[in-house]
Formats: C-alpha cells, structure tokens, sequence
C-alpha cells in the first residue's frame, strides 16, 4: 500500500518545507522506490496561474499543462519527476468542484459542510495521486504555516488520513525554525514548541520535526524539542541551512533521516543508497571555477523567485559548463528610462524570460538589440523569443512599427499575433497553449545541434505566436525558424544566423533542466558565453 508522508510548516513562511520535502524525495528514490509529490495550496485562487509573480514567484508548469507552484519544481529537479494536475491542489480548486456537484444536486439535497464534503474532497485529490502514479511513497506538503484559518481544512483532512489508511501508512513532519537571538549568542527552541502545541491542538502529533536553522544546532536543543515536543531524540533532525541548494539530500542523509523514514513506515526496501553521482555533482559544485556573469532582463527582477527556475537552469548550465555563474538582475523597465545600462558591462550573455503584459517590453527589446549589435549570446525564452523577433523585425524594415499585438493592437507589422484558438477567450485562467507540445527541429541548426535530436518535447505558457506572414522577409535577412510544430505552422524556436548564439524559444526549457542534466538549450548558451568570456580576456 502507498506511504503517505505529511509535511507542515511552523513558526515561519517560507521555512522550506518544499525543499525538504523534495530533499527526502531523492533520498528514497536512491533507495530504489517509486515516489511522487504534491503541494496542497490554501489560497483561494484556482491556481496561480493568473496571479502575480510579485505574490506567488514564478509558475510552474507541469508536462499534462498544469499551472502549479514554483516548490513543484523543487520537487521535479530533486526527485527527477515529472508531476502532473493532480500534483497541485488549491482551496479553489477543491470549492470548485465540490459547489459544482452541489449545482448537479450529486450530494441529494444534503447541507454541504467543510467536514465532511471538503474534507473528503482533499482526501479524494490525496488518493487520486497514490492510484494514478501507483508511487510507493507519496510526499503532500500542505502550504502556509500552522495557525493560518485558511489552512484549517487541509490539516484536518491530512489528520483523518491517518484514521483512513492507518498509523503504519502515515508519517506526520513538522518543519520549524529556531530563531538565532543575537545579542545572547543562541537559537531558541520555544517558537518550535508553541508551533508543535499549536499543530497538536488541531489533532495532529508530529512524528517527526525537521528543526531548521541558519547555524548549528547543539545536542541539548534537540534533547529539549524531543522532550517538550513528545517526539523521539532520533526523529528530531537538525537541518542547518546549507550554501549550496542541492547539498540538502546528502546534509539530510547524514542525519539518518531517510533511515527512520524507512523504518517507521516498514518501507520494503534492499536497494542500498546509490548518491554517487549526486555526491560527485556536489562535489563539482564546490570545485574552484572561474565565475561568469549573466543578465537576466525581466519585469519581476525584484523577486528572484519569479525566476527561479530559470535561475537554477544556468547554475546546471554552469556546473555542465565549469563556470560559477553570477546572476546580474536588470529591470527591463529601468532600461527605458535610462537606467541600468552600467550593469551590461562585462556581461558574458543575455537571457530574457517570460512575461505578460506591456510594462518593461520596450526595455527587452532594447536589451535584444544590445546583444545583436554588440555579438553578445542571447537566450530568449517565451516573451523572449518574441521580442527577438519584433527587434530584428524593427533592423530589418527599418521601422519602430513591428510589435505584438498584446501591446499594439493597430500596429502596422504585428509579428507576433495572437493565437486563433485564442481569439474571443473571455476566462483568463487555464486557457493558454499550456504543457508539452512536440518540436521538429531543422537539421545543422543551432538548436539542433545543442538538442542532437530530430524531436523534442517542451512544455508551453503562452497566447501569443510568431506571425507567419512574416517568414520569409526575416527569413531572408538572416533568421532561421530552427524549430517547428509537426505540422510546419507553429514556430517554436527562432535564431539568428551570422550571430555567436542568439535564439528563443516560444516554450519554456527551464522546467526541464536538472542539476544533474542541464537543458540543451541553456547548456549550448553557456558554453557559447564561455567561448564570448575567453576571447574577450
């Protein structure tokens, strides 16, 4: 029968329950069982996929089309997974579907009532993940932080699955953070155990506490949470925060953490540990480098997390790479005003990222130009590809016209142009071209050439699409269309010849990429950032 592990988040947001879990993920696999994830969100939004990346950072999109939470991919890169629908669940979601059955009267005129009708639907999304991956172990990490009101329901769902699917099927985690006072020179363990009294007085007695902190834990404060907390001294980890991100698994092994989890749950497993290569990837990590910069030119720059997974696909880039890359973030709307140019100097490539909306386009244009002109490698992705397309449209008809027609509807050469499927579309959420489409690739092409593959596959996030009526005159001036749909009729990567390494993509490689097989694509635009630092020292 599949294990169900349970995490929770106390004293603090953002204690990194995503990253333990995820952590824990690859630690099993390693021990030769099947794992899945999912994420039990409390907000009331479907899914995050019309929110804000200043609120939620970025959207990750699972390969079925899912818009999910940026900690699904924590879990895809560290378990090395792909996860799918049911791997997201929202307050939305679940509300959604239980008024519907209400409207279609399936509950037979019965008052609808968060115990059992909600709860019941949480469990039902919970099993849904067990029967469809058919994983030995299934990891839900319900989100916010104990005490939240809007967390109420799932918490009482995780603690009736134990009564459901029993005690050895079951493990509750509780992740906590112990504050570091200053002035005093000590972490303090009285916020974890209010957070455990707390998470108790809901019905729920952690078997485990995953204690977090940023310096060393002494052996007597974990004698103290053991004690005060009723869970036992080994089933008490000190997780002390780790300089490098992909450390955490091994940091945790050396706990013992996975085997307690092993033990405690009567897991059926003989494979021995096999961390070898991510242990050597650590340890390339760790290996002196030379250090190259990148920009990223977005809109959200203010919250790294709206890019985080591009972010970590240039550091698999840089390890495939033997770089340490250093992250310049430039505010694509700065550049409009004028500002921000100074940070362009010294920069070894470009990449500009996805995005919606008018704000701070005019700014990656620029910065497209800047890296045409000035023969700097370019990676453009979704919104990045297109406002390659609109810049050297703008060189090639000598014209500030091209555009898109999300931002100029009356504009006389729209380059990119919304999609027909699109049209008339009143509902924001869940309507874009969303997860893995399949791309034919043009033989002796760049894009070729970095994949060594005639077909590939790469998830999607758009509404947008490059106007094919204008093929052949950009064609013809200098830019090959690397990457079409099966069909011919959708393009999805572009590039420009006569150019070091200036490409898009209308998909989104970095939901693929992983520490220990960087994407194609970002590692053939590192390696020609490289070949930019070398001849430039």
């Amino acid at each position: 029968m599949t294990k169900f592990i349970f995490f929770t988040g106390g004293v603090v947001s953002s204690v990194g329950k995503g990253v333990t879990a995820a952590a824990l993920g690859r630690l099993l696999k390693a021990r030769g069982l099947k794992v899945m994830a999912q994420k039990l969100d409390p907000y009331i939004n479907v899914d995050p996929g019309t929110m804000s990346p200043y609120q939620h950072g970025e959207v990750f999109v699972t390969e079925d089309g899912a818009e999910t939470d940026l900690d699904l991919g924590h879990y895809e890169r560290f378990i090395n997974v792909n996860l799918n629908q049911v791997s997201n669940v929202t307050t939305g979601q679940v509300y959604a579907e239980v008024i519907a059955r209400e409207r279609r009267g399936d509950y037979l005129g019965g008052t609808i009532q968060v115990i059992p009708h909600i709860t019941n639907e949480i469990k039902r999304t919970i099993h849904l993940v067990a029967e469809k991956s058919r994983a030995d172990v299934v990891l839900v990490e319900v989100g916010g932080t104990v005490g939240d009101i809007e967390s109420l329901p799932f918490l009482e769902a995780i603690r009736q699955m134990r009564s459901d699917v029993g005690f050895e099927n079951t493990l509750y985690v509780h992740v906590t953070f112990l504050p570091y006072i200053k002035a005093s020179h000590e972490l303090k363990t009285k916020p974890t155990q209010h957070s455990v009294r707390e998470i108790r007085g809901i019905g729920i007695q952690p078997d485990m506490i995953i204690a977090r902190a940023d310096y060393p834990i002494p052996e007597e404060h974990i004698e103290k949470i053991s004690l005060f907390c009723d869970v036992k001294k080994e089933a008490v980890i000190p997780a002390t925060t780790s300089d490098i991100l992909y450390n955490i698994p091994l940091l945790l092994k050396a706990t013992g953490l996975d085997d307690y989890v092993i033990k405690r749950l009567n897991l059926s497993t003989t494979v021995k540990p096999d961390l070898s290569e991510w242990e050597q990837m650590i340890e390339e990590i760790r290996q002196p480098k030379p250090t190259i910069r990148i920009g990223i030119v977005g809109k959200y720059v203010e919250l790294h997390d709206a890019y985080m997974s591009v972010r970590e696909a240039l550091y698999h880039a840089g390890i495939a790479n033997n770089r340490k890359v250093e992250v310049e973030w430039i505010h694509s709307g700065d550049l409009e005003k004028k500002r921000g140019w100074e940070q362009f100097e010294g920069l070894d490539g470009i990449v500009v990222p996805g995005g919606f909306g008018e704000r701070g386009v005019e700014g990656k244009i620029m910065a497209a130009r800047w890296a045409r002109e000035r023969m700097v490698p370019y990676l453009g992705l979704c919104l990045g590809m297109q406002v390659m397309c609109i810049e050297f449209a703008r060189h090639v008809l000598q014209s500030d016209e091209p555009n898109s027609t999300e931002f100029d509807s009356q504009t006389e050469h729209p380059i990119i142009s919304l999609m027909p499927d699109q049209q008339g579309l009143a509902d924001m959420g869940g309507t874009m071209r969303l997860g893995a489409y399949p791309c034919v690739l043009v033989p002796g092409t760049r894009a070729a050439l970095a994949y060594n593959k005639a077909e590939v596959s790469e998830r999607h996030r758009h509404r947008w699409e490059f106007n094919n009526a204008y093929r052949e005159v950009l064609g013809a001036a200098g830019m090959t269309l690397s990457g079409l749909s099966p069909n011919g009729r959708l393009v999805e990567i572009a590039e420009i010849r006569n150019h070091p390494f200036m490409l898009g993509s209308q998909f989104h490689p970095e939901f693929k990429s992983r520490p220990n097989k960087p994407h194609p694509l970002f590692s053939a635009f590192l390696a020609a950032a490289v070949c930019h630092q070398t001849a430039d020292s």
